[in-house]
């Protein structure tokens, strides 16, 4: 009797593990399981270089994404972007399906693994545009490869606002690793919320993709990637440089901003004045507001963004 016991609490036990260890495996969450909506592509080696790669056209557009997110968070836009264009979404080395290792990541290293990427696919003449860090990294091109592009897009750019020494450095010491890595549910939505003028349940799936990552392999170093970016646009501002853009510029910007300018250290610089005064430096710039749009205003208000793309394109 005690032995069927004994071995009937052993495959009891047995059973549990299997369980227990079916259920990490479902808990599981790789940087490559993100769903963008879309097939990605990868070339290069160190940096690998993730990117969609859909439409066609005359004219290519490639989207850069911003601080923290990928290639997938321009789905709102691609599907009528694509309709008439060949559009490319990059993954930016660090984020999204690109590698992830102990790279700078600072503006003059994205900028020529973009340049890399784009001698690779043998990309010339094409229509950059960038969101906040990514406007930043496109501006960092923009001024050392003017050659490479017809026109330059910029939504809601950093590198216009400028910061101080001792901004600069409570920012850097506020965007660590260690407090990326330990953010928790509720400052993960808090934080992507934030973005939004409006928040909607259907922006849901950047909370959960956020959320799932952290289960990855790679997350460390994804956390890592996002403080050196910080650092990055920190250490290399561009603001005293945007006369020297040589191409036809077009500025798209949400009213309703929550991140630019910073609201803690520049408390009375509205978004709309911070903008013109970056518009205005540069020589060919057009400045376009959009109503009841935060930061994410592409991906809040696509179809108004859509329109203003094409149009600038097209004229």
């Amino acid at each position: 009797m005690k032995k069927n016991f004994l071995i009937a609490a052993v495959c009891i036990s047995i059973f549990n593990i299997i369980l227990i260890a079916q259920d990490n495996n479902r808990m599981k969450f790789e940087f490559s399981d993100i769903d963008y909506g879309f097939s990605t592509k990868s070339i290069l080696n160190d940096p690998a270089i993730s990117y969609i790669d859909t439409g066609k056209g005359e004219n290519t557009i490639v989207l850069v994404h911003g601080l923290g997110s990928n290639a997938g968070f321009w789905r709102y836009n691609i599907p009528e972007l694509s309709k008439s264009n060949r559009v490319i979404a990059v993954d930016l080395p660090g984020y999204g399906k690109s590698s992830k290792d102990d790279y700078p990541y600072n503006m003059s290293f994205f900028s020529e693994a973009l340049k890399r990427f784009f001698d690779e696919l043998k990309l010339k003449n094409f229509y950059l545009a960038g969101h906040s860090m990514g406007g930043q990294v496109c501006i960092t091109f923009a001024l050392a490869h003017p050659e490479y592009i017809k026109k330059l897009i910029l939504i809601s750019p950093a590198g216009i606002e400028s910061f101080n020494q001792a901004e600069s450095n409570l920012l850097k010491n506020v965007f660590t690793p260690e407090n990326i890595r330990l953010s928790n549910k509720e400052t993960i939505i808090k934080n992507i919320s934030n973005n939004f003028f409006s928040w909607d349940g259907k922006y849901n799936w950047i909370v959960e993709e956020r959320i799932k990552i952290i289960s990855a392999k790679d997350f460390d170093l994804y956390a890592e990637a996002i403080a050196k970016s910080v650092a990055g646009m920190l250490d290399e501002p561009t603001n005293n440089f945007l006369k020297n853009i040589s191409m036809p510029v077009l500025i798209i910007y949400g009213e309703k901003d929550n991140l630019i300018p910073n609201k803690y250290f520049h408390p009375g610089l509205s978004t709309g004045t911070l903008f013109k005064t970056g518009a205005d430096q540069i020589k060919n710039c057009i400045l376009i507001p959009v109503k009841n749009a935060g930061h994410l205003v592409y991906i809040e208000n696509p179809a108004e963004v859509n329109r203003i793309i094409l149009n600038f394109i097209r004229n």
